[in-house]
């Protein structure tokens, strides 16, 4: 009869049934723990890849006005209209 176990037997088979499902259950959490932590990684990643892209954009901006400033007449020319400097015997007029 296959089916009567002593009950040592029955005992082993519980003991290694609760084991088997605790490290199951531990292993199942796990993972979703992971792939919570990799979605937020991804977004960090979008968001971060989205700053670096304007960052980029900014630095050639700011190149791009350091090699114009480089010109006198083109310096000249931003002082006056960005901080209202002016020639000798030149008026000002600010209209906003």
């Amino acid at each position: 009869m296959a089916g009567h176990f002593t009950s040592k037997e029955r005992r082993r088979i519980v003991v290694t049934s609760i084991i088997c499902f605790f490290i199951i259950s531990l292993s199942i959490i796990s993972s979703f723990s992971n792939v919570i932590k990799i979605s937020e990684k991804k977004s960090e990643k979008e968001a971060l890849t989205k700053q670096l892209e304007e960052l980029e954009k900014e630095q050639k901006t700011l190149s791009d006005d350091v090699e114009k400033l480089k010109n006198p007449e083109y310096a000249a020319r931003y002082a006056r209209e960005k901080y209202l400097y002016s020639k000798n015997g030149e008026k000002i007029l600010k209209i906003d």
